[in-house]
């Protein structure tokens, strides 16, 4: 069984906002796979269902952003997912809006998502796809990841929405997050 997490906050007031990118590109990918998300488990919203004959679990943690490890942890443990079967799907400030790049580990680089799943986790060394989101050139970052996207950067993220979703898919398709990264970075 694959974990696919999208990291995101709670609520209505945080919908559509830059820092939902997470949940928006698990919610597409439940989309366009009939996977339903509806089901609460350790504060979380978890979907079941299989993508290419391979088992999938779909994960928005509802901890908030800051505390997301929180949520991981205890789904890893009941399902029994190794590490290497673990996707995070986050936002990245340091990228252009819909830019998409895939890692197999690494540090937080300053999301606190991150920091969170890497201290529940105990390990750095599990894969991401990174959404950009672009960074402020006036605002102040909180404003910029809480805020939506314009409609000049929507058809931007869309792309990378879509983007995302078929890396991952082909990822669960070859099994070879390798092959995966060679392809969509």
């Amino acid at each position: 069984m694959k974990m696919i997490v999208g990291l995101g906050n709670v609520g209505s007031r945080y919908d559509g906002t830059r820092h939902n990118t997470g949940f928006m590109v698990v919610d597409e990918l439940a989309t366009r796979n009939q996977i339903e998300i509806n089901k609460e488990k350790d504060e979380a919203m978890i979907g079941q269902g299989m993508i290419d004959g391979e088992k999938i679990l779909l994960v928005k943690p509802m901890t908030f952003m800051n505390d997301s490890g929180r949520a991981v942890r205890p789904l890893m443990d009941f399902y029994k997912i190794d590490v290497d079967n673990l996707v995070i799907i986050q936002d990245d400030l340091d990228m252009e809006v819909g830019r998409v790049r895939l890692r197999q580990k690494g540090s937080a680089g300053g999301h606190n998502g991150i920091k969170s799943i890497i201290q529940h986790v105990g390990t750095q060394d599990f894969k991401r796809v990174k959404v950009g989101i672009g960074r402020p050139k006036i605002m102040t970052i909180v404003d910029w990841v809480l805020g939506r996207f314009t409609p000049t950067e929507r058809p931007f993220f869309e792309e990378g929405r879509d983007k995302a979703v078929a890396a991952i898919e082909y990822w669960v398709q070859t099994g070879d997050f390798m092959k995966t990264m060679n392809k969509f970075n």
